[in-house]
């Protein structure tokens, strides 16, 4: 496995520590090396949030992503902030509801996704973060789905476990896009 540098990046309260936490899990349970490196600004809500994650079979040397190879994001500053530090060759989701800029790069892969849009169509509203972290699963094969299944059981707390159910639609729904 090619190792996976990401940044998932949005405003405070989208999810978006969340699903990378789901992420890490997941390469954990897959028997990867990771790390899971959170970073969010003093508002607990509409403040920045971003995390960087990295999955390899090999150690990892720094847990901090600074030219991620994979990108999810879910806000315009952040968009701003990080599409022009991915490599080339990397992998960008893009929440299309909530940023309107196209990407004019021509060595990454963008895929611009209503997924915000999407979640509340379908019912999953709050899990436009599950929705990016479906296409990105698919995009990437950064872990199995049974691992995703059970990063899921592991990052739902007991007391809403009946929310598991629903985040793995929402995956499900964003690697049917």
């Amino acid at each position: 496995m090619k190792t996976l540098n990401t940044i998932l990046a949005g405003f405070g309260g989208q999810g978006i520590l969340f699903a990378g936490k789901v992420m890490a899990y997941a390469g954990l349970i897959d028997e990867k090396e990771i790390s899971w490196l959170p970073s969010y600004g003093p508002e607990m809500r509409g403040g920045t949030a971003n995390c960087s994650i990295c999955i390899s079979d090999e150690p990892i040397g720094s847990p901090l992503v600074v030219n991620p190879n994979v990108l999810g994001v879910m806000n315009t500053p952040s968009y701003d902030k990080f599409i022009d530090s991915v490599e080339a060759g990397g992998v960008v989701v893009v929440d299309s509801t909530l940023i309107s800029q196209k990407c004019n790069r021509t060595d990454i892969t963008v895929y611009y996704i209503e997924a915000t849009a999407l979640a509340d169509e379908k019912g999953f509203h709050g899990l436009a973060n599950m929705i990016i972290l479906g296409k990105l699963l698919k995009e990437t094969r950064f872990a199995s789905m049974d691992a995703v299944k059970k990063s899921l059981a592991k990052c739902v707390p007991p007391k809403k476990a009946q929310l598991i159910e629903s985040n793995l639609a929402a995956i499900e729904l964003g690697m049917s896009l």
